[in-house]
Parts: C-alpha cells; sequence; structure tokens
C-alpha cells in the first residue's frame, strides 16, 4: 500500500466517493479514535465501545455520550446545569 500522507485514515476507500465526502468522514474518524479524557480520573485513556458507548482504559467505567465523541456541546451543558442545581440545594 502507498502512503496516505494527505488522506490518512481515509485513504482506505481510494478514489472512491469523492473528496469532499472523504474529507468529512477523516474530520469525524480522527476525532473518534483520538484519545479523550476520562470523566472520572482525568486520564486521556477514554476508548469507543460502540456508537454512544465509551469505555475508561484505566479505571474501566463505562459511560454514555456522543455518537462520535464522548461529551457533545450538548452533553457538557447538560453537566453544568445539573452540577449548578446541586450546588444549590
Amino acid at each position: 500500500m502507498g502512503r496516505t500522507k494527505k488522506v490518512g485514515i481515509t485513504g482506505r476507500f481510494g478514489p472512491r466517493y469523492g473528496a469532499i465526502v472523504r474529507k468529512r468522514v477523516k474530520k469525524v474518524e480522527e476525532r473518534m479514535k483520538a484519545p479523550h479524557k476520562c470523566p472520572q480520573c482525568r486520564t486521556k485513556s477514554v476508548k469507543r465501545i460502540s456508537i454512544g458507548i465509551w469505555r475508561c482504559k484505566k479505571c474501566k467505567i463505562v459511560f454514555s455520550g456522543g455518537a462520535w465523541i464522548p461529551m457533545t456541546d450538548e452533553g457538557k451543558k447538560a453537566f453544568r446545569t445539573i452540577k449548578r442545581v446541586r450546588s444549590q440545594v
């Protein structure tokens, strides 16, 4: 197989599907496969098990999140709201 400097993770598609679609897929998959911080132990060891299911390799916590990233923007907003409400009680 040749090098895939430009296309990266989407090199497996070859010339199929068009450049714009491959660039979008590349952006999503690179974010998905990057190491993410664990919400409990704060280490960068969270991996995706399946769609929306994430697990930390270190502390073995399993949690739900976004389909492509563990914490979506909406999930962060909800977490902050819950945290604020709990501190007021």
